[in-house]
């Protein structure tokens, strides 16, 4: 198995890994490139973030500046909009459903690393690094994510949903309700 496959199955895996680090080199040149471009650049722009994304529907507005890892892990329904400093960590599948609100730096995570040091960092013959797994992310339709908050691996957000501003998702959250806090908890149905 390759260090991606192992990656996107969730097992622990080598983030140095060749493969790996071309892939992280290519979303770096495409987000660079993204990223200092005129925002009046709008075919310049869509073409660049279906270079970097695996999917991306009609209509989705992605303000600069924007960061991932790999992109390529990143699916993002129509007509969604993304406000600007938002960071995905895309180890592993991030998928965005379709008239999604995120706001501004809002981060996605989906590696996790061991909580004991001990078993984080391995030292070997050939130096040291830590240990890395990874969770998908989903978050489902017609969703607001306000802004400044953090959404943890293995977490899905259901359809309808509204996540208030600073708030720390750290678990599932269903379909149609107002949640916030931290940790992120449901408020009331909606």
């Amino acid at each position: 198995m390759t260090e991606k496959e192992k990656m996107l199955n969730g097992e622990p895996y080598n983030s140095r890994d060749p493969e790996l680090l071309k892939q992280y080199h290519k979303a770096r040149a495409i987000l660079k490139a993204y990223n200092n471009l005129d925002s009046t650049e709008l075919q310049e722009r869509s073409n660049l973030l279906k270079s970097l994304f695996e999917k991306m529907g009609n209509a989705v507005w992605v303000e600069a500046p924007f960061f991932c890892d790999y992109g390529e892990h990143i699916s993002i329904g129509e007509n969604t909009f993304i406000n600007a400093n938002c960071i995905f960590i895309d180890d592993n599948k991030i998928n965005i459903g379709a008239n999604g609100l995120i706001g501004p730096h809002v981060q996605i995570y989906t590696a996790e690393h061991p909580l004991k040091a001990s078993e984080r960092i391995i030292t070997s013959e050939e130096g040291t690094h830590y240990l890395t797994s990874t969770k998908p992310v989903n978050i489902g339709r017609n969703v607001w994510i306000g802004g400044n908050s953090v959404i943890f691996p293995d977490v899905t957000i259901g359809d309808n949903v509204t996540i208030g501003a600073g708030s720390i998702v750290t678990k599932d959250i269903p379909d149609n309700v107002l949640a916030f806090g931290n940790p992120c908890k449901v408020q009331k149905q909606l």
